[in-house]
């Protein structure tokens, strides 16, 4: 187990080597270019977190415990604000990690949602994969039935992870699929329901309404469900992800997001700004293709990766 956490953590690493490169480099080239800590140094570290999709707000929370900190600790070397960043960093998005939630009795019900092209239906079978690894009994529900695409390739991942799958035709009743999965959980006593949505533009109204039915359903059947609404968002669309965010969680309560491709983008800060300025917990982030790839959050090992050597 020791082998394999650390081997993510290699990954987590070199996964974020873009985040890095685009964000702490800068950072330690801003610090060692200056030789006293002054405005002007604070200025250029705003415009870099700004830069890295930090948010605005947050930034200038991060900002202002770094400049707490300098100050209570009569620091004078610029050198020494890449370490005081990095603990401001961890203070913000909170160093404990935010699990999925279980049910207490019964199947737990994981409502996903997100737009399409960040990666729903992977997220959905990796995460299938990982219940089923761990002895767990999983049915998908092939909720997202406006693409029959999305319906195929749920079947695919479900037959890769031994997943039983629920589907019916394209452009079938979503909420119908869900009705019909939270039965097949039952009689067949599964441990967990994942069930998909479809994922069309975040800003179309009757999508969202949709999705509300959706959930309406799954309480009706399973009063206290879904356990999660988890939210698949992805790093590379930066301040953009922030705002697919808001409207989600309006329409359905999100509970936790999942943030994937963090390996392909520069601007990392993208996770500081939905954990922090949204208040909802990144509960599982994605940096591969690998099934593996997609892992617990935990923010000590993110910002240790982040700012690694």
């Amino acid at each position: 187990m020791e082998k394999s956490a650390g081997g993510f953590f290699s990954r987590l690493k070199e996964g974020l080597t873009r985040t890095r490169q685009g964000f702490v480099q800068k950072v330690e080239k801003l610090v060692t270019g200056h030789s006293h800590i002054d405005e002007e140094l604070y200025e250029e570290l705003e415009a870099i977190l700004v830069e890295a999709d930090v948010g605005v707000t947050t930034t200038m929370e991060i900002l202002d415990k770094v400049r707490e900190q300098v100050r209570a600790r009569s620091i004078k070397d610029p050198a020494e604000v890449k370490g005081i960043l990095k603990e401001a960093i961890l203070e913000v998005i909170g160093g404990e990690p935010s699990r999925l939630i279980e049910a207490s009795e019964g199947p737990t019900v994981i409502m996903v949602v997100g737009v399409n092209g960040v990666g729903k239906t992977t997220t959905i079978g990796k995460l299938a994969a990982r219940f089923k690894d761990a002895g767990k009994r999983v049915i998908l529900g092939a909720g997202d039935t406006f693409r029959a695409a999305a319906i195929d390739q749920l079947e695919i991942w479900a037959g890769r992870a031994g997943a039983d799958l629920v589907r019916h035709q394209e452009n079938s009743d979503p909420a119908a699929v869900a009705f019909d999965a939270l039965q097949a959980a039952r009689s067949r006593k599964a441990d967990y329901v994942i069930v998909d949505t479809a994922g069309r533009l975040h800003t179309k109204s009757n999508l969202m309404e949709e999705l509300k039915k959706v959930r309406r359903v799954i309480d009706r059947e399973m009063p206290g469900a879904p356990h999660e609404v988890l939210l698949v968002l992805d790093a590379t669309t930066g301040q953009n992800a922030v705002a697919q965010a808001r409207i989600f969680d309006e329409a359905v309560g999100v509970t936790g997001i999942a943030l994937t491709k963090l390996d392909g983008t520069a601007k990392g800060g993208v996770v500081v700004a939905v954990s922090r300025g949204l208040k909802i917990p990144v509960k599982l982030i994605g940096i591969g293709e690998q099934v593996d790839d997609l892992r617990d959050f935990v923010p000590r090992d993110f910002v240790e990766a982040l700012f690694a050597e």
